[in-house]
């Protein structure tokens, strides 16, 4: 089955643009086009559930309803679809309001149409959140920042060794990095197939479902601490 794709974009070429390049992918379909959030909301109520997107490509600055707004409304009515921030903007506070508003990950619109159509993958296979490498570089600032307050904030810090495989700190590492699937199978000589599982089991032994979660996790931790 196709994975069912929606774009939310108030400039028409980028939405033609970005439907032809995704069309060329014999796995994915477009189910809806919208130029604001407000005109998303309104199509997403008349389409069938089985037609309803997987995954939708969500612009940040729109008229009558931004992007961040509608991820927030929309998470309420549909929490199993996926938002993916596609934008031209990178700043500190949007990503934090993209994230805290239920965004499963956030990219920049230089991305190239195939990584953009890996990251619809990765996201829908694996779930997590994907993000363009200079958002991941940012996203480590903002945690590192952050005064977020968890669980494990008051345990030592733990060997990386006792949680993950050698392997499986390599891949962590290059996640951290910002690099996509491809990126880290090239650098470990290693197929994207056993880069998935690694990274399925590096989400499974720290009980983390997002690419966020991991890096907070490694950051608290400090097992990297020259990233």
């Amino acid at each position: 089955m196709k994975i069912a794709v929606a774009i939310v974009d108030d400039n028409t070429q980028v939405r033609r643009t970005l439907s032809e390049q995704i069309k060329y992918s014999d796995e994915m379909e477009i189910t809806l086009m919208a130029k604001n959030g407000v005109h998303f909301l309104e199509q997403i109520k008349e389409l069938p559930h089985s037609h309803q997107p997987k995954v939708v490509l969500m612009d940040i600055e729109m008229p009558e309803m931004n992007g961040i707004q509608t991820v927030a409304f929309a998470k309420q009515l549909y929490p199993e679809m996926n938002f993916l921030m596609l934008t031209v903007f990178d700043d500190d506070e949007k990503i934090f309001e993209a994230i805290k508003a239920g965004a499963s990950g956030y990219l920049l619109k230089e991305e190239k149409a195939g990584t953009i159509i890996e990251y619809i993958q990765q996201l829908v296979e694996m779930g997590g959140a994907p993000m363009s490498p200079a958002i991941a570089r940012k996203s480590l600032q903002l945690l590192s920042k952050a005064s977020l307050q968890e669980a494990d904030d008051s345990a030592a810090s733990i060997n990386i060794k006792e949680y993950l495989s050698e392997r499986e700190a390599d891949v962590l590492k290059l996640m951290i990095e910002g690099k996509s699937y491809k990126g880290i199978a090239a650098s470990l000589f290693l197929s994207t197939h056993t880069i998935r599982k690694h990274i399925a089991n590096i989400y499974h032994k720290l009980h983390a479902n997002s690419k966020a979660q991991v890096i907070n996790i490694a950051h608290k931790q400090k097992w990297f601490p020259g990233e």
